[in-house]
């Protein structure tokens, strides 16, 4: 016994069967406390309780009564927190709560003291770790439980809520808490929140796919932070991406109109950030308006804005149009060829004066922009079949910049697909790679969809790819299907052609009818045609696009 309070036992009253006090040790001996234990009443509570709270002369005690051969043993330790005695007062069944505590199969607890040496190891807690009762106690934690960082807590005097720790293969939630007494740390208790193979295996599935989650958006937030889409966003070292990127470098310094022309996919918004990025105006903002998707009555309030309460429906604090948003910036309109003829009318008005009203105000606000506008469509002959303005197609063409299909420069896709691969790593923390067999295949097709179409089979090969390595197989299960152009390589899809009128007529078509029917019997494998007939892939492509036009 010692004179500690709340550590250890500080007095003993025993009595026999017949209820004499037969031996009294420490406080045990206070005459009080052994008229206490003699009243009948008294006893019956404490007996069915087990844990009893006592207090003399303001000293706050807890009495444990327990059955020996002989009677009953009654401990006494003196208490020094409230929090415990009206706990101990107010439950009927606290002995049964600590039972569970240090008994719960779900929620092990082990107990170290100053040095870091067990001195309470829960029974779940050495079935689980294979040893004997009381085998662990004694010993130093760090020799009992792996990764366990219990002995650190009794020296830092600092909590660990929530961590995770692992033992024995599996991933386990744990609380490490410090003990003091008197300010003192006197020890610390770790608990095991979530127990059961079933549960831990449960829970360290569902932690690994939240760490891959959380890992991948923050490298995608990192990826966005760092685009800038300047040139070093358009990949390739062909003639034709040269070309372009001298084109951007010239016309971005300067305020005027610039009309993007290519084909889907073509990276058309992505000339449209360069020349944003080059321009004067790079502080400012790009606003981004797809023409095609404004329909006909939404067109003024979303391109010039209104006032609070303008119409029903309208947000209370008003909005701000498209075109006051890109003020001192630029405004890129993609799709400015499908836009419906009513809208043109309403957009022309505002390139005209660079003056937009409000609805529902009384107002005219002046803005200034850089206008960058971009189609897939041929608006020469929109405007000829009176299905784009002719003053509105004048007003955005001051200067034109074409963006080359893919077909036109298939030299630049062992470049695009090395920084698709590489994108790819960085987002999904994976690495990847290509076989020269499966890039050569890429390298054989017309790519109608052009780079985007190439980014996303390179993405679906990806997903089933074995440790990240694109094969010829993978590409050819997922198949490119084939283009427009690819259509006229195949007899039978056209009309009939035309009689040749002057010798170069008759070698061209000549040429071409060779070409189809090689690519008939190679299944359309332009490589492989190519070394049939001894020419090379260009020649190929320049064939097939020259005599196209003709056919039909």
């Amino acid at each position: 016994m010692t004179d500690r309070p709340g550590t250890s036992i500080d007095g003993i009253i025993a009595r026999n069967g017949e209820g004499r006090i037969t031996l009294s040790q420490g406080i045990g001996t206070d005459p009080r406390l052994q008229a206490l234990v003699s009243d009948k009443a008294w006893l019956r509570e404490a007996r069915a309780r087990r844990v009893q709270s006592v207090i003399i002369d303001r000293q706050k005690l807890i009495a444990l009564i327990t059955q020996t051969p002989e009677g009953e043993l009654i401990l006494f330790s003196r208490l020094s927190s409230g929090t415990v005695l009206e706990f101990l007062s107010s439950v009927d069944f606290a002995y049964d709560i600590l039972d569970h505590i240090l008994n719960d199969p779900f929620e092990a607890v082990t107990v170290v003291d100053a040095d870091g040496k067990v001195v309470y190891f829960s029974p779940v807690h050495e079935k689980f770790f294979g040893l004997g009762h009381g085998e662990a106690n004694g010993r130093p934690v760090r020799e009992v439980i792996e990764n366990t960082r219990l002995d650190m807590v009794v020296k830092s005097g600092k909590a660990e809520i929530g961590v995770i720790q692992e033992m024995r293969g599996s991933q386990r939630v744990v609380s490490r808490v410090p003990i003091r007494h008197d300010g003192k740390i006197v020890g610390a208790m770790g608990r095991v929140m979530f127990k059961g193979p079933e549960q831990v295996e449960k829970l360290s599935r569902r932690v690994n796919a939240l760490e891959s989650k959380v890992a991948f958006y923050k490298r995608e937030a990192a990826s966005l932070r760092r685009k800038t889409y300047g040139l070093d966003d358009l990949i390739g070292d062909s003639p034709e991406m040269r070309r372009l990127r001298r084109e951007i470098i010239k016309v971005a310094p300067l305020e005027l109109p610039v009309l993007i022309r290519g084909e889907s996919g073509t990276g058309k918004e992505l000339v449209a950030h360069s020349l944003h990025r080059l321009s004067p105006r790079r502080e400012e903002k790009m606003v981004m308006v797809n023409a095609a998707a404004l329909p006909s009555t939404l067109v003024e309030s979303e391109l010039f804005g209104y006032e609070a309460g303008a119409f029903t429906g309208a947000d209370r604090k008003g909005r701000r149009g498209k075109f006051e948003q890109a003020s001192d910036g630029s405004i890129f309109l993609d799709e400015i060829g499908d836009m419906p003829i009513e809208v043109q009318v309403k957009l022309l008005r505002v390139l005209q004066d660079h003056v937009i009203e409000p609805i529902g105000s009384e107002r005219a606000i002046e803005v200034n922009f850089r206008l960058i506008t971009a189609t897939n469509r041929n608006l020469q002959q929109l405007v000829s079949e009176e299905k784009f303005r002719l003053d509105l197609f004048y007003r955005i063409s001051t200067i034109t910049i074409d963006v080359p299909p893919l077909r036109k420069r298939l030299d630049d896709i062992p470049l695009l697909v090395d920084h698709f691969l590489r994108e790819y790593a960085s987002l999904h923390g994976q690495r990847s790679a290509i076989t020269d067999e499966a890039m050569s295949y890429l390298m054989e097709q017309s790519w109608p969809g052009n780079v985007r179409q190439l980014y996303h089979e390179i993405e679906r090969a990806l997903v089933f790819a074995e440790n990240g390595r694109i094969t010829m197989s993978l590409l050819t299960d997922h198949s490119v299907p084939p283009s427009a152009s690819d259509a006229m390589a195949f007899p039978g899809t056209r009309g009939a052609e035309p009689e040749p009128t002057t010798l170069k007529a008759a070698i061209e078509n000549l040429e071409l009818k060779l070409i189809r029917e090689a690519l008939e019997r190679r299944r359309g494998n332009k490589k492989r045609v190519a070394e049939e007939l001894g020419i090379s892939r260009s020649y190929i492509y320049k064939i097939l696009g020259e005599q196209g036009p003709r056919e039909g």
